[in-house]
Order: C-alpha cells, then structure tokens, then sequence
C-alpha cells in the first residue's frame, strides 16, 4: 500500500536496470549547478533530461534523466484528469460531519490521523541555543497540555543545542514530542533529525536559499519540471535520514513564501500552494517514506481554507492519506488573532479535516493551549451522535458549492423609494453588515448607547461612524410616554441607523418607518402595520423548499438566518443559500447568532468557528450578535466582536490590519512589546494592514497581504517595506515605529487620530442592562 505503485508520469520511459540506478545516483551525486535544461521533447513521451557538466571526479554521462523517478502528473496540461479523472470532493460528506480518514503517521509516543485524537502543537519562542530556558518553556508547555513543541533551528550551533534539549527533557521525565522549523537548511536538517522526533520543511525556501521575486518563464509543464534537480539533491538525504530513524516530517507549505519557482509557473494561489506540496511528498514516496503529514497555511483565512480543501480533494483523487496540521500563520495577538485562527481553523474541522492544529498567536507559547483545546473541542462537537442528528434534521438539499475558488454571493441592498420618510439605504452595508440586538433599558442612557454602538456625537446628536452599526433589532419597544427612548430611536433613525422589529411587538407598539420582522413560515398570512418602512424576514432552516423559494415574489429588505437548537447551523444555513441559488434570489443574508455564558476570548473563537465557515465561503451579508439569557456581554463587545469577523473574513475593513508572527527563536526583537506598540500608534488606519515580522524568515514573502512590513533585519536593526520591497534598511529598533509612521505618511495611508471622546456615567448601568 504504501509502494509508489498508482499511475504516475514517467518523465523518461526506462532503458535498462544499469541506466536506471546510474540515473539514481547521479540524481543525488550531482550538485545542483550541474543540471541544465535543455530543449525539451514533446508533452506525449513526458521526458525531462538534464546535461551534466563534465567535472574532475564525475560520472560522464551526457545526459542525466534526474526525472526518471515517477511524478504525479502535471495539472494544467490536463493529464492529472487524464489519468486519475476529476478532482474529488474536499471531505467525505457535504451533509454530514465525517473525519477525514488518514494513514497514521509516527511521532515519538504522539500519533497523527484519524483513528487518533487531534494533536494540539505550539512552538518555543525562546533562543534555541539557551537550553535552559528552552527546556523550562517546553515543559510549561508540556504542563499546560500540549501534545507536540516546534523548536526553530537556524543552524549547527542550533542543532547541537537540540540535542541538550531533547535529552534535558527525556531526562526530567518528558518525552513530549520535538519538531524542528527547518528554513534554507538542508545540511542544518540532517543533523537535528539525530535528535527530534519531526521535522518541519518548507518547500518554498528548503532546497533554494534565495529569498528573491525573480520572474521566470515557463511555457509549460515540461519547463517548470526541468528544474527537479536541485531539488532531489537537497531533499533526498533528509527523507532517507528519516526513514532510517522513523522521524516524522511535516510538508508545510506557506503563502507567502513559495519559490520563485513555483509563484511564476502557478501564482501566489492555492493552486501552487500545493502542487509545491505534492512535489515534496513525490520525493518521499519515491523512497518509500510515507511518514509524513500536510499543511497550506497562509495569514489570510480564505486563502488558508481554499488551499486546505483543495489538498483534500487532490489527495483524495490521488488516493493518498496523509494527515493534514491546521493553522493560520501570523494571525497576530488578542481577540483578532483567535478570530482569524477560528475562522481558518473552525471552517476545516467542521467538514472533518484536520488531524493537528496549531493557534499561531504573538504571545507566549502557554497562551496558544486555551484557543487550540477549545477549536479541538469543538471538532470533537461535530462527530458526536447529538451532532449527527442535528445534520441529519437538515432537509436534504443540493450543496453546489464551488470549493476550488472563492466569490462572494451576489445581494441586493435597500434601495429608496419616492415617498419614503426615512433614508433605508443605511439599513446595510455592501461590505458586511452589522446588526445589534438591544433592548429599552439600554436606551435609557443615551450618550453612553450612542458610544456602545459606534456612534460619534455633537452637542448629544448621533451619527455613524465607520464602524457603527448599521440597524438594531429591538427586543422590545418603548412605549410613547418613554420620551428617552422614543428621542434615542428617532435620532438613530436620522442618522441611518435602522430600527428591526419583531411583527407581534410592532403591532402593539408601533414605531414609524421601522422594519417589521416577519417569521418566514408565516409570510403568506402575515399583516404588515402601516408604521413599517419595510419588511425583513427570519428563518430558523425547518421550512420547507417552497417557503424558502417564496422569497423571491416577496418585497424584502433581508432575511435573518437564525437555525433552530435541533438542526445543525452550518448545515441549515448551506441548506438556505443553496434553495436561494436555485432560483436565483437575490435577497441579502444576515446570520444571527446567540452567545451563551462565556469568557469574552472564548466568544471570538465561538463566533469565528460557527459564522465564519459560511463567511469564508461568501455565503452571507452580515452578522447579529445578540446575548442567549444567561450570558452577559457588553453591546459594545458584541459589535466590535461582529466587526471583528467581517474582517476576518475579508468583507469589511474598520480598523488596521496586522499581520504579525508568534515570535521563535529567529525573532530578532521583542514581538509582543513592539506589535503593541506598533498596534497602540497605527492602529486607526481603516484598510491599511502592516506586517510584523520578526525576521527575514518571515519576511517579504511571508506578508504577501501587507501594505507595509516592519521586519527584523539584524540584531538590534529594523528593515521597513512597502509591499516586497524593502526601502529601508538597518533604522535602530528605537527609531523603527516612528520610520514605519513617516512611510506610511509618504504613500499618503496616514491620517492623525481622532480625540477621545469623554467617557460618559452611564456605562456601568448600560453594561448591566
């Protein structure tokens, strides 16, 4: 099972068993400066050949086939399809929750696939060469219940410190697995193998050390393949290295950092994400190596769940299955690097994929355990029998979802109409709307509400923000002799913030150009009151196809998506967005979600995991976030939370975007004091996203979605970038921030910030209402 004995291409067909092991070994003998492309063959006989340059001391041979090892096909020419067919689904099951089944892959005493629980991994941000305290911080980490450390190794001075480590660990009663963070090393990666139960290459930068854009040519499948030699060269060693001692590898490609190579044949898409990946694990299968495990990380979340599925689907047409680790890179520090890693992470462990997860944050190591054992928790949530039958409640349906690119659903907001009294194309925002759930008490301290829910005053007048929210949902209605609260409304109401209310409480209280609620179910019969401006409805996913479809002759401003407690959420919302598809309903979405009691980190990663996988897949125009009875977040947290998901998920952008590393031991600066520092003075810049980066390792490629990158050069030294490129070089650590100002002053992306507002009593009493 585990021989490489599929179909494969053979890029040269065999001549004799002489020809074919001198191939073998020239393959790995040669350097990587002795292969050359020559001109190619045609595509149908699949020959690559390489000419080696005649040297003292080498084999002559006129042409070397370094390619005559079994590749799997190449993609774009069509002969992959050609030979395994089509592209398979990304998981088992569209409708119901079923792990991935995965081969299991060795780590020491720690196994990795789907007949195992998942594995939780953080990495040491500790200097590798200080043994002490990389000991101490692996066994706080080992303490606080991780399964696996990651441990960066730059070079021999490095690797001989592994060893102390692995034995100072073995030595004080830890046998908690070690992974070593391979980058540029391949000689470096050898030695650490003695000693670590795993390590971790990346394709983009392990065989080719030059972290360079140079823009290559390639015509076709035949020229991008030419170039496999150095790549064989440098890998094979490692990979028969860990067989011999039963390490396990991880195959961990980045976003940001694929090779010159690979981004020039393929883009900076998910699609060279891992084809970059199935080219390394070609070469482990060669060698019978098969203990091995997947990962498509990248510091955008839709980028990250776009390349993961696809790896799924490859594998799985390729019939392989190997274990995949999770992760979202850089995701930065706080509530919006749990979001980020909720939404990337929670997305792929709700359809079943992921055997290892890794909650990459700037913090300290112990701090990534409480987000990684809750996401873990959850995708033991999906596979238990009362989820099931939460999925299988969902009426079938077809789920037509195209998983290989992302596009976001096509909705049509509120338009005005003549004689309208009030202004409802404020009701939503074309980026993502947020709507907020508040109830009469809460309008009794005005100023203090106006604060909560992002409004800036004058002279005690509201009006919208940047990141207000768009409309409220009253809970209930204020009666008229509420002079407070009716003043609050109708001021809200001018400034084009919308007022959502529930049919039954609207018709007992009514308020003028409100929106009524209507439950879906009861549309047909429903009495619409005067005072509403206009209509929204709300479904809770048990109706039927035709009430669903009935939306399309109903005049509607949006439907609210709030599933039942008995049906699955994720699976009743694709259930209504693809009844909606089907007959080309054009109504914008908003997904309600209610919190129950929790600690406020653990809402984001609650939110992230539950809303984020139907945003990431464009399904959905905004969120409402409201409290279940016993929970008691604050209004302003709720919506701030809400606004926190929209840009995690790429819809709307209300406040800077960092992209910062969790800090290793190639950090070259204090991360966390400078990303604070840095977040505390840039932190007000709507649509510009900076990048921290600790080292070059994480440098230029690696924040592929930043505007500005401030990354550590040299001990002591800051280098600045605009995009890739870096415009200046070695700026003192105590000048770095206010040089990262002035840049972002001369590409014009700088505004000062606004004065504080002064704080308002009324808070606490508002918090409590």
């Amino acid at each position: 099972e585990d021989s490489a004995t599929r179909p494969r291409t053979r890029a040269r067909p065999p001549t004799s068993d002489t020809m074919r092991a001198a191939v073998c070994v020239l393959a790995l003998v040669l350097p990587a400066s002795a292969f050359v492309a020559r001109t190619l063959p045609s595509s149908s006989t699949r020959r690559v050949h390489r000419a080696a340059a005649a040297k003292p001391g080498d084999v002559d041979c006129d042409e070397v086939c370094v390619a005559d090892l079994e590749w799997t096909p190449p993609v774009k020419s069509g002969e992959r399809d050609e030979v395994f067919g089509p592209l398979k689904d990304y998981c088992v099951d569209r409708r119901v929750v079923q792990r991935r089944p995965t081969r299991t892959v060795e780590c020491g005493p720690v196994k990795f696939g789907s007949e195992h629980p998942v594995v939780r991994q953080t990495m040491a941000t500790t200097d590798t060469k200080d043994v002490e305290g990389t000991i101490e911080q692996c066994i706080r980490c080992a303490d606080e219940g991780f399964d696996l450390v990651r441990i960066t190794v730059q070079g021999m001075k490095e690797a001989d410190a592994c060893a102390k480590i692995r034995q100072g660990l073995l030595d004080r009663g830890y046998d908690i697995p070690l992974c070593a963070d391979m980058h540029f090393q391949p000689k470096v990666a050898m030695k650490v193998a003695e000693a670590f139960e795993k390590i971790r290459i990346n394709p983009g930068n392990f065989a080719d050390g030059r972290k360079d854009f140079e823009e290559k040519i390639y015509e076709n499948d035949e020229d991008y393949v030419a170039e496999r030699g150095y790549l064989v060269e440098a890998f094979y060693p490692l990979v028969d290295k860990c067989k011999e001692l039963n390490r396990a590898m991880r195959i961990g490609t980045n976003h940001g950092s694929l090779s010159s190579r690979v981004l020039s044949f393929y883009g900076d898409t998910p699609r060279g994400m891992v084809e970059s990946a199935i080219e390394f694990a070609d070469m482990c299968r060669q060698r019978d190596y098969h203990n091995f495990v997947f990962s498509m990380k990248a510091s955008n979340p839709v980028v990250m769940v776009q390349a993961y599925r696809l790896l799924a689907a490859e594998q799985a047409r390729l019939g392989w299955d190997y274990p995949i680790h999770l992760g979202v890179t850089e995701a930065g520090e706080g509530e919006d690097g749990r979001m980020k890693s909720a939404i990337g992470i929670g997305t792929l462990l709700a359809d079943g994929i992921g055997d290892t997860v890794r909650v990459s944050l700037t913090e300290d190591p112990e701090y990534e355990y409480k987000p990684c054992a809750r996401l873990v928790s959850l995708a033991g949530e999906h596979l238990t029998p009362e989820s099931a039958k939460k999925q299988g409640a969902v009426a079938k349906f077809d789920d037509t979802r195209d998983f290989t690119k992302y596009g976001r659903r096509e909705s049509s907001l509120p338009e005005q109409r003549e004689g309208d009294a009030t202004d409802f194309r404020g009701l939503l925002h074309r980026d993502g709307s947020v709507i907020s759930s508040v109830n009469t008490e809460m309008l009794q301290s005005p100023d203090y509400f106006y604060k909560a829910i992002g409004c800036k005053t004058a002279v005690g007048m509201p009006f919208k923000d940047i990141a207000t929210s768009d409309s409220l949902l009253l809970t209930d209605v204020p009666p008229e002799s509420d002079k407070k609260a009716r003043t609050a409304i109708r001021r809200l109401q001018e400034s084009n913030v919308g007022m959502v209310v529930p049919l039954d409480l609207l018709k007992e209280t009514p308020i003028d150009n409100a929106v009524a609620l209507v439950p879906l179910a009861e549309a047909a019969t429903a009495e619409i009151p005067e005072c509403a401006g206009r209509v929204a409805y709300i479904a809770d996913g048990s109706e039927t196809d035709t009430q669903i479809a009935a939306l399309k002759d109903l005049d509607s401003v949006m439907l609210i998506s709030h599933p039942a407690e008995t049906l699955s959420r994720l699976h009743a919302s694709r259930r209504i967005f693809a009844i909606l598809k089907e007959h080309e309903i054009d109504i914008p979405v908003i997904h309600m979600m209610e919190a129950a009691k929790g600690e406020t980190t653990e809402m984001a990663l609650e939110v992230g995991a539950a809303v984020g996988p139907l945003l990431v897949d464009g399904l959905g125009d905004g969120v409402l976030l409201a409290n279940k009875p016993d929970a008691t977040f604050g209004l302003e947290f709720l919506r701030t939370t809400s606004f926190g998901l929209l840009q995690g998920c790429r819809m709307r952008n209300t406040k800077t975007e960092f992209v910062s590393c969790p800090s290793c031991g190639r950090t070259l600066f204090d991360l966390q004091e400078v990303t604070a520092q840095i977040s505390s003075r840039t932190g007000h810049l709507p649509g510009v996203a900076i990048a921290i980066m600790g080292c070059i390792v994480n440098g230029p490629g690696e924040m592929a979605d930043a505007d500005f990158g401030y990354v550590g050069g040299a001990p002591g030294k800051v280098d600045l970038y605009v995009g890739k490129e870096v415009i200046r070089r070695g700026i003192p650590n105590e000048e770095a921030c206010d040089g990262l100002i002035e840049l972002i002053k001369e590409y014009g992306m700088w505004k000062d910030p606004e004065p504080e507002e002064e704080e308002v009593v009324e808070e606490e009493a508002l918090q409590t209402a």
